[in-house]
């Protein structure tokens, strides 16, 4: 595994929001706002399928999960995807279930402590990983019941995904 969750892509030309790297307060608004009305398995069947859609435009060589309550509710990896990927999932998603908040948010937090989580964490890095890519599935009145992750492009662009299709599927929700 790489340390930045990273593997080749075909080139994409940057855009603004590629450009930039997130303010935490930027990401906890993110977190604020993509609070779902419900999440039924149907719904992780949507939000997968979304994911799988945007992946396949750019050609993303990713692999994409959703996970409740232990449960893994829905799983795809596209060409180019590796089993590590798999485990960046895992590790990503570990993040989420024990901080209730986005994998790259975390990691932020802590950067901005001017230290690293794998440093810092006092958590085994095999097992966990503040890398950007999972994002919690947040229900209204319920919290956070699971996460949705993708893996296989640099960190941003994988929590930018998620955030993407999290965004698509709330607004097919209204």
């Amino acid at each position: 595994m790489t340390s930045n969750d990273t593997q080749t892509t075909q080139p994409t030309q940057p855009t603004q929001s590629t450009r930039t790297t997130p303010s935490i307060e930027e990401l906890e608004a993110q977190e604020r706002r993509l609070v779902l009305p419900h999440f039924t398995l149907d719904d992780a069947w949507t939000l997968g399928s979304l994911l799988v859609d945007l992946a396949r435009e750019r050609r993303a060589p990713v692999a994409i999960d959703i996970h409740r309550a232990g449960q893994q509710l829905f799983h795809a990896a596209l060409p180019g995807s590796t089993p590590d990927n798999d485990a960046w999932i895992t590790r990503k998603r570990r993040v989420v279930e024990r901080y209730g908040c986005a994998s790259y948010l975390v990691g932020a937090r802590f950067r901005a402590k001017g230290t690293t989580f794998e440093a810092s964490s006092r958590l085994d890095p095999d097992l966990y990983a503040a890398h950007g890519g999972s994002f919690p599935i947040n229900v209204e009145g319920a919290g956070v019941i699971g996460a949705v992750t993708v893996s296989g492009l640099p960190q941003l662009e994988d929590h930018r995904m998620v955030v993407e299709a999290l965004e698509r599927f709330l607004e097919q929700q209204r």
